[in-house]
């Protein structure tokens, strides 16, 4: 299905009857990814789930948002289509967006229950090799960024980018690759406490992108949140462990499988 929101055709499922789910995405991913979610969320909940704008079939933003700026478009997504109260399921990078909308005075959309798997917004300090790396880059960067060296090798600078980026920066276009610097430099920490709302947290115990220690903080200064974690399953824990996966999710909610 389609609608326009924010000048903005986004692509999104939609299925089930009931209140209303949303489905959160995370970084670079398409909405279909998450079918089996949606499906077991459809059993209980009438189900939402948006391509976020750059990812999936939803064209990219026209200036590189910020966490606010996505979580912005959900709350114009669900304004549109009539949504004031949802339960809401969110991995990695959708966490992020959740996070905000949680932690807002006033927030519009009102969320009593979550889950959150793989969830991003912890910053880690960086390790010496880290910090030392990252200097490295910032002279290359100045080196590159001046207009003889620019004139001379124009692909230079990008192509160091390129070197030094994530898998992540690596995959995007140019516009999301600004989208992703902003977003993952912000630390989300401080707004722990105040995303009391009753939460999930489901996390693979192998994640290396997002590692478990950050599911035990959460757990830790969410005042309503309590973890699950499941082994032999990483960042992706609902596609490593499916079956497992879906009877927490499913006892969540009330249903059994």
């Amino acid at each position: 299905m389609e609608i326009s929101v924010k000048g903005i055709p986004v692509h999104y499922a939609e299925n089930g009857d009931g209140g209303a789910a949303l489905v959160l995405q995370g970084w670079g991913t398409s909405i279909n990814l998450y079918d089996p979610i949606i499906d077991t969320l459809a059993e209980k909940y009438h189900v939402y789930a948006p391509d976020l704008p750059g990812f999936g079939e939803t064209l990219e933003p026209d200036e590189p948002w910020d966490v606010d700026g996505y979580a912005d478009f959900v709350l114009a997504f669900c304004e549109k289509l009539g949504i004031t109260e949802a339960f809401v399921f969110a991995h990695s990078f959708g966490a992020r967006v959740t996070l905000k909308l949680l932690a807002r005075d006033n927030c519009p959309l009102t969320i009593k229950k979550i889950v959150l798997t793989g969830a991003a917004g912890i910053r880690h300090e960086p390790s010496e090799e880290a910090k030392k790396k990252a200097a490295k880059y910032q002279r290359a960067k100045k080196f590159y960024s001046s207009a003889l060296i620019k004139t001379l090798f124009p692909k230079a600078l990008e192509n160091l980018r390129m070197k030094h980026g994530s898998a992540d920066y690596r995959a995007a276009s140019p516009m999301m690759r600004q989208v992703l610097v902003k977003t993952v430099n912000e630390d989300l920490t401080p707004l722990l406490p105040k995303c009391s709302a009753e939460t999930l947290l489901i996390w693979g115990r192998d994640d290396d992108a997002t590692p478990l220690e950050d599911g035990q903080r959460m757990e830790k200064d969410m005042p309503g949140a309590a973890l699950v974690t499941i082994d032999n399953a990483g960042h992706f824990a609902f596609a490593d462990q499916q079956y497992l996966f879906m009877r927490v999710l499913a006892a969540y909610i009330g249903l059994t499988l």
